[in-house]
């Protein structure tokens, strides 16, 4: 299954994150190396929030990386979510469905 983690930041988040950047790039790595996180990064013009990419067996592998990340646990995040998302196309898709 595919998951998606949607973060809202503050607004001084590119002053503030550098203290804590290094940390939150080693756990999105060790993520990846897993094979749970597929893609993340900040959202742009504005940077008001983030998107990362997992492919996990419940939600609650997003959940525990969200809750381990430096930006949550020293509020550069003011808020996070994880929705589940259902891909049908494309070669990464969790759940192909191919035009008959």
């Amino acid at each position: 299954m595919h998951f998606l983690l949607f973060y809202e930041v503050t607004a001084d988040y590119v002053e503030r994150r550098a203290e804590y950047r290094n940390e939150h790039l080693r756990l999105a790595w060790e993520s990846w190396a897993r094979g749970e996180l597929i893609l993340g990064g900040a959202l742009t013009e504005p940077v008001d929030g983030a998107v990362l990419l997992f492919k996990a067996d419940s939600a609650s592998i997003v959940e525990a990386f969200a809750k381990k990340d430096p930006y949550v646990r020293n509020g550069l995040v003011t808020s996070w979510r994880v929705r589940q998302w259902m891909t049908v196309a494309g070669d990464l898709a969790a759940t192909p469905v191919r035009p008959v």
